[in-house]
């Protein structure tokens, strides 16, 4: 249980954004929280309050909506520019050594507590991993659901699964380099305690070292459809790193649950997104991320550090990415919400830009953008029955906020409660970064 509340409480006159598709709005409700941290029940604001558990909380003129869900996260790091040794091809093993290391490891327990603790005070209450350096985030999960903090719900991945040289190899990566490889790895994160499978079935921008290397398929099918054989059999969701059509539909063919960041859709494809035989759920989604692809193209070099060839990657798959979403949303694709948080100036407490850029660069509408991060993402990730809405039943993960979410996503950078698996945060707090916010507001 991902913290709990020692007494029943009420949240009393509320307005509820629901998170559905359709930007449903209740006026004047009252939201009960059982003792469990389970939400006992949402009606109408009584009359007469006497019923309702003594502690109340009077929501007069704010917004209610269901915690965000950070599908696509990162969490060690904070979104500042990484020091360039990061970058170095030279250094990729001193790095990695050092992250294995007592000190790095200490390091990677402190920065990943502290990331996911901002994710929860800006309004996110369930995050997926999807590429840790070790298994900091599992410890920081199982210390969360043994009650020792508070914290949000959290889907570690544990290293994601490369073929050697791949995307993520060697910092944040198990390598393998057949099916039976692949399949051990699987073997050895499951064993670990992950909630998560992550796979680089094509090269990625951050690491590449060629102009058109990201997108670049990697992985075989034969190899993907090992590692989701592996995951499936334990009911574990499989996400995969693809950023063309030729690695999204390896992918898709060998039962990947989720296409994390995408490419421009074709009817093969939209068809197989939308019954896909193979994939835990009968259905695969994709979860774009523009909040990690704008910065690289929309900022000057000089701001972001990034070389040419990232850039001109970065150009490459942001088009890929705008033209799939809207694909996706013509076909009828799934689409989830992730900010690849950690990530050069993407910081943990910006899931709300995400949630802008889809809007204004997706097409989405400001309903399905919410509904994307909330309801949606939780039957993605195959938690529906846990989280992701306001209805009886469900943990009480809820964020308070002093505007309509639905007109203006920023009233997510100045909300006034939260609430995860039932305890009340009361006055969350963030460190922001004051120079990133301006130049992501620039654009």
């Amino acid at each position: 249980m991902v913290g709990t509340t020692a007494a029943p409480f009420a949240l009393t006159h509320a307005t509820i954004v629901t998170g559905d598709r359709d930007g449903t709005v209740l006026p004047d409700h009252t939201v009960t929280v059982a003792a469990d941290g389970t939400i006992a029940a949402v009606e109408p604001s009584p009359a007469n309050p006497v019923a309702l558990p003594q502690r109340q909380i009077d929501l007069t003129g704010k917004y209610l909506v269901p915690g965000l869900i950070n599908a696509h996260a990162h969490l060690f790091s904070d979104g500042r520019p990484l020091p360039s040794v990061f970058a170095k091809e030279s250094l990729e093993g001193a790095v990695t050594l050092f992250f294995r290391s007592p000190a790095g490891k200490a390091l990677l327990r402190r920065r990943t507590r502290e990331n996911a603790l901002t994710q929860l005070h800006s309004g996110v209450t369930t995050i997926r991993s999807v590429g840790d350096v070790g298994y900091e985030v599992v410890t920081l999960r199982d210390r969360i659901d043994a009650g020792e903090l508070v914290g949000p719900r959290l889907l570690p991945s544990g290293p994601l699964l490369a073929v050697s040289g791949g995307h993520g190899a060697p910092l944040i990566a198990l390598v393998g380099d057949d099916p039976w490889e692949a399949r051990r790895n699987v073997r050895l994160n499951l064993r670990k305690g992950v909630g998560a499978i992550k796979i680089s079935a094509t090269g990625g921008v951050t690491d590449a070292r060629a102009i058109g290397e990201a997108g670049r398929p990697q992985m075989t099918e034969a190899e993907m459809a090992a590692i989701c054989d592996e995951a499936h059999n334990a009911e574990i969701v499989v996400a995969a790193h693809a950023q063309s059509r030729e690695g999204t539909l390896r992918a898709l063919r060998a039962g990947v649950d989720t296409i994390e960041h995408g490419c421009d859709l074709d009817d093969e494809l939209v068809a197989l997104f939308n019954d896909n035989p193979r994939s835990l759920f009968g259905t695969s989604a994709m979860v774009p991320t523009f909040s990690a692809a704008l910065p690289i193209v929309k900022l000057s070099q000089s701001v972001t550090g990034v070389d040419d060839v990232v850039r001109a990657n970065g150009e490459l798959i942001l088009e890929r990415m705008i033209q799939g979403t809207r694909d996706a949303l013509a076909g009828g694709v799934a689409l989830g919400s992730g900010s690849d948080s950690a990530l050069t100036y993407v910081t943990h407490y910006n899931m709300w830009r995400e949630l802008d850029f889809a809007t204004r660069f997706g097409g989405l509408t400001p309903a399905r953008a919410l509904n994307s991060a909330t309801q949606e993402n939780a039957r993605i990730l195959g938690i529906a029955d846990r989280t992701g809405s306001i209805e009886p039943g469900r943990s009480a993960d809820l964020v308070v906020l002093p505007a309509n979410p639905l007109e203006d996503f920023r009233a997510f950078a100045e909300l006034e409660l939260v609430v995860v698996s039932g305890s009340v945060i009361e006055q969350p707090a963030v460190a922001r970064f004051d120079e990133i916010d301006a130049y992501l507001d620039s654009f």
